[in-house]
């Protein structure tokens, strides 16, 4: 079955998908967007409550709100205390937490197919009815600045924000740490998170999704009653356009040193990648296999297998709406680190002459086994349908995916790979960092005489 577009405009779509599983979107004349997917013999459901908002979106006064917001609505409503939300699911045995990324959040649960009414009157009440009150908001300003304290422990952590500033631009709005920084988060008044509250959460923003056992005019009904008890005027409305995909400029990458006291290098490379709706992103979930997902990739026989240089050595993919980040990761002890650096992008480099036959063979087998596993949790089939109606503007069911994957070629993975080899180098390393990771930097860049390399942090 090929993509099934999602167009804004068209009120009810109807989708049989694989393994006899029934997907079903509504746009309701608010402009509330409700997906839901059947799933056969399903005894629970997962459901979610998106809006299109995320860290790029915030202004510089407000950087870190979308993450507090995060925390706030879980503190209380005008008919709920934060116990009573606490409550609700603990007595069902169902499980709820919500997430904040570059360009959505996401409230979410998972309960007994019984108890999907109360998850959705729940989530309902939390979107719409938030108090933000004060006392609430400056107990989780220091709950948030605990977290970001937590997370610069962390150097794996660090690098990671420390690649992200440099792929995208250290002050553009995807280079941005999502929860802020603690300075951010201590300067932020609690009237401009609720501008921001009343900027980003209307109806024209709200997609809610539900994968499992679940009745899809159930939902919609149980829904629409919530948000309008609640106190949301149901009037008429339209959803908000999705992101303009147009790709966005990334930086002239460069290297950031983070020196501390560690046993090991907490070390990353990257480069940009592509788009969330690139139609090469099959293309490109086969190329990080082979290069570094999984125990049979390159980067882990070569780093760790052969030479035994790391225990953590992998490669990951990430796209937004208008970039992307294709990257490397890997700790290691301190004297370890060039030559670590050096192989892994000496084999992505390698990946530009070629994936052998077998190589490919096991990438495909891995994707499909993957895919086919996560998709027995609602969680991974509810987090897809709100990637299909955010992002990508249309569905794809599994057949279709696994049907992309298998026909991707030699060639393609081939021809992929010489453009992120040839691209602006990053590099972020954390801990008792030696001196050399800038000439691998200048070394990498093909496209300038003299390599971009901000000072060490």
């Amino acid at each position: 079955m090929p993509a099934v577009a999602l167009p804004l405009e068209t009120p009810e779509i109807v989708i049989n998908a694989a393994g006899g599983s029934v997907v079903r979107r509504s746009v309701l004349p608010s402009g509330v967007r409700v997906l839901t997917e059947r799933v056969p013999g399903a005894a629970s459901a997962s459901v979610g409550f998106w809006v299109p908002v995320g860290s790029r979106d915030e202004r510089d006064d407000a950087r870190g709100a979308t993450h507090f917001l995060e925390h706030l609505l879980f503190k209380g409503t005008r008919t709920r205390t934060a116990f009573d939300i606490a409550v609700a699911f603990d007595e069902v045995g169902g499980e709820h937490n919500a997430l904040t990324a570059k360009e959505h959040t996401c409230y979410y649960a998972k309960v007994r197919d019984r108890d999907l009414g109360m998850a959705v009157d729940v989530l309902a009440d939390m979107v719409t009815s938030s108090l933000l009150d004060a006392g609430e908001f400056e107990h989780e300003r220091e709950v948030i600045l605990e977290e970001l304290a937590m997370a610069d422990d962390d150097p794996g952590d660090v690098a990671g924000e420390r690649l992200s500033e440099l792929v995208h631009g250290v002050e553009a709005p995807l280079g941005r740490p999502i929860g802020g920084t603690s300075a951010s988060i201590r300067a932020v008044s609690r009237d401009r998170v609720a501008e921001h509250y009343r900027e980003h959460y209307g109806a024209s923003d709200l997609v809610v999704t539900v994968a499992g056992a679940v009745d899809h005019d159930t939902v919609v009904e149980q829904l629409q009653e919530a948000l309008s008890r609640y106190g949301w005027a149901l009037t008429a409305g339209s959803p908000k356009e999705r992101r303009d995909g147009a790709l966005q400029p990334s930086s002239d990458g460069g290297l950031t040193v983070v020196r501390r006291p560690l046993e090991q290098v907490s070390l990353m490379l990257g480069t940009p990648g592509l788009t969330a709706g690139d139609p090469r992103r099959s293309t490109m979930a086969v190329l990080n296999a082979v290069l570094g997902s999984g125990m049979s990739s390159r980067l882990f026989q070569e780093i760790r297998e052969k030479r035994g240089l790391a225990y953590s050595v992998y490669s990951f993919a990430s796209g937004y709406a208008d970039a992307g980040v294709m990257g490397m990761a890997a700790a290691c002890q301190p004297h370890k680190t060039l030559e670590v650096a050096g192989l892994m992008l000496s084999e992505l480099e390698r990946l530009a002459e070629g994936v052998a036959d077998d190589e490919l063979r096991r990438a495909k087998g891995q994707l499909a086994g993957g895919s086919a596993l996560a998709l027995e949790e609602s969680d991974t089939r509810m987090s897809r349908l709100g990637r299909a109606e955010l992002t990508l503007g249309a569905f794809l069911d599994i057949d279709a995916t696994l049907e992309r994957i298998e026909r991707v070629t030699e060639a393609d993975v081939r021809e992929l790979a010489v453009q992120l080899a040839s691209g602006p180098r990053s590099i972020s390393a954390v801990g008792q960092v030696p001196d050399g990771l800038d000439s691998l930097v200048a070394s990498a860049r093909r496209d300038t005489v003299e390599a971009a390399v901000p000072a060490a942090r």
